[in-house]
């Protein structure tokens, strides 16, 4: 479907297209209409694949879904075959980035993984399976968010190791330079042959910056304590629409808006 459609909705899924909560009646509803218009449903997150295809599930969606920060872009072909794209560098490789990174800032930077399951659960809400779901992952490595002080230093560092590093609500994503959430949607659109798609973006925080920066339509979902200033501050050179309700009220919202302001009904 996504060869042939003129628009795309690309969706952070975290805190935009739910809340922390992981609720996604909200937003249910506006999916099923746009199944109905054929505008393809792509979800792209932060989120493993193992995870993903739990909320696919849910959501009955069969798009192509972009999982572990852009690092992997995967989805089912016309002819019902699997395929997957890499972008990233493998978990176990950037494990040993982050140790030594780790070493030159003095600052040990605690892998999403190393934490038990007690501290997981504190800090995603996640429990049980979810948490083994979470923790199948191939191509990114979440850490816990350092303190601003050091940001400057892991920067620098960044650059002598080939990575970058994208910081969420909750926690940072180490990745290759060559995988970003923005990088992966122009990568899909490239495999799709389908080079003038527009493209509805929509994010919640400074780790949905690609994915926004590479949208036509730029869309910050706020979260019930309001928008995250620093992804504001990083848009403001750009137009965009800040939602005016939280999480998947306020995706519901925003997408209800534009299919009646792009006459998608027609």
């Amino acid at each position: 479907m996504i060869e042939n459609s003129s628009i795309w909705i690309v969706s952070d899924v975290d805190g935009t297209l739910m809340d922390h909560s992981y609720d996604l009646t909200p937003a249910k509803e506006t999916i099923n209409t746009l199944k109905e218009l054929s505008v393809p449903v792509i979800l792209c997150t932060s989120k493993t694949a193992s995870e993903v295809k739990v909320i696919r599930k849910e959501l009955e969606l069969t798009d192509p879904y972009i999982v572990e920060n852009g690092a992997a872009i995967y989805g089912e072909s016309t002819e019902n075959e699997e395929f997957q794209i890499i972008l990233g560098e493998k978990y176990e490789v950037l494990e040993e980035i982050l140790k030594f990174i780790s070493k030159d800032i003095s600052y040990n930077l605690i892998p999403l993984n190393n934490l038990s399951d007690q501290e997981a659960t504190e800090l995603t809400g996640l429990k049980g399976n979810s948490l083994t779901l979470m923790r199948d992952r191939h191509w990114s490595m979440p850490f816990l968010n350092p303190p601003n002080s050091l940001e400057k230093k892991i920067k620098s560092c960044c650059k002598r190791f080939n990575v970058s590093i994208f910081k969420g609500n909750r926690m940072s994503h180490l990745l290759s330079i060559n995988s970003d959430k923005g990088k992966a949607i122009n990568k899909l659109k490239k495999y799709s042959n389908n080079p003038y798609i527009k493209i509805i973006g929509l994010g919640d925080s400074p780790n949905d910056l690609p994915l926004l920066i590479n949208s036509d339509f730029k869309i910050v979902i706020p979260g019930i304590n309001g928008p995250n200033l620093d992804l504001l501050n990083k848009l403001k050179n750009y137009e965009f629409t800040l939602a005016e309700m939280p999480n998947g009220h306020g995706w519901k919202h925003e997408i209800t808006k534009l299919i009646d302001r792009l006459d998608l009904k027609r």
